[in-house]
């Protein structure tokens, strides 16, 4: 099912998998990238193990609520002051939560990665009775937390950014190049599939450098959730890569360390993705969450 959910003046474009009666499961996604980086086949695994899924675009991104018009600082301008930034991750919470009141859901299980995994965990602290079971994937929990990429990883960021993109084959091409950079080293990707998920992204709509900035500076202004974290009673997974080059492998530490019992599994060899050949141990690690055992 395709919807629409309101916070406000910002519409999140929503779509859902499997049968109402599974339990529900709201995956949010991360910076610039649209909600079909969960591809259907695992939302569908998701859904064979009985879930209910839901999957959105956050603001400025795909089908929702691009804040044309408002200002995109740079993360370290909201770093030194967060008043700039147009909307913190407070306001990304509430859309998530916006997205569950649209189906009918009064609490759910959040699967987030990355900036997605900061949203989730905002959700926790800022609306705890709204969450079953938190699961943070290649996430931190502040801005100032294995954040800053190596030199070498930042320059070619850069040059793979600086390439123009004007039309879907130039959005395949990037996620292609992004993917070889920023993926697992351990785990072959499928190309194609890659390529496929950025034309599809592109089709939607082709994104803005600006709309990236601002969902930066909302990490960036939303400052350090460890002593709010440690209030949070709710069940949390932390999943983590050991070779993760965007988001360091402290950073799962550090969410893992703030939240009171919270289990931290991290994978030799994964990066700053998902691998197709790790999702049958990250389902069964959520499923176990989820439901015990």
């Amino acid at each position: 099912m395709i919807g629409t959910a309101r916070n406000g003046d910002v519409e999140l474009a929503y779509e859902t998998f499997g049968s109402p009666h599974g339990e529900p499961l709201l995956l949010i996604s991360g910076t610039g990238v649209q909600m079909l980086i969960f591809p259907e086949d695992l939302c569908d695994a998701f859904v064979e193990i009985g879930f209910h899924v839901a999957r959105f675009d956050n603001r400025d991104t795909g089908l929702s609520t691009h804040l044309t018009g408002s200002p995109a600082p740079g993360w370290l301008k909201t770093m030194l002051r967060p008043s700039s930034a147009p909307y913190r991750l407070e306001d990304m919470a509430r859309d998530a939560v916006a997205v569950m009141d649209a189906l009918g859901w009064t609490s759910a299980h959040l699967v987030g990665t990355s900036l997605g995994g900061m949203i989730a965990q905002t959700v926790a602290v800022e609306h705890p009775s709204r969450v079953r079971t938190l699961t943070s994937v290649m996430s931190t929990p502040s801005a100032r937390i294995g954040t800053m990429p190596s030199f070498g990883t930042i320059r070619a960021l850069m040059a793979i950014a600086g390439a123009p993109v004007n039309g879907p084959d130039d959005a395949a091409r990037e996620a292609v190049a992004m993917k070889r950079l920023m993926g697992s080293p351990a785990y072959p990707f499928d190309e194609k599939a890659t390529g496929e998920i950025a034309r599809r992204s592109y089709e939607r709509h082709p994104g803005t450098p600006e709309g990236d900035a601002r969902q930066r500076a909302a990490i960036s202004a939303s400052g350090d959730r460890r002593a709010k974290l440690a209030g949070v009673t709710i069940p949390t997974l932390v999943l983590h890569g050991e070779e993760d080059p965007i988001i360091r492998p402290k950073a799962g530490r550090a969410t893992a360390a703030a939240i009171p019992g919270a289990r931290l599994v991290t994978y030799p060899g994964m990066g700053h993705d998902l691998p197709r050949a790790l999702w049958p141990s990250m389902l069964g690690h959520i499923r176990a969450l989820a439901f015990g055992g």
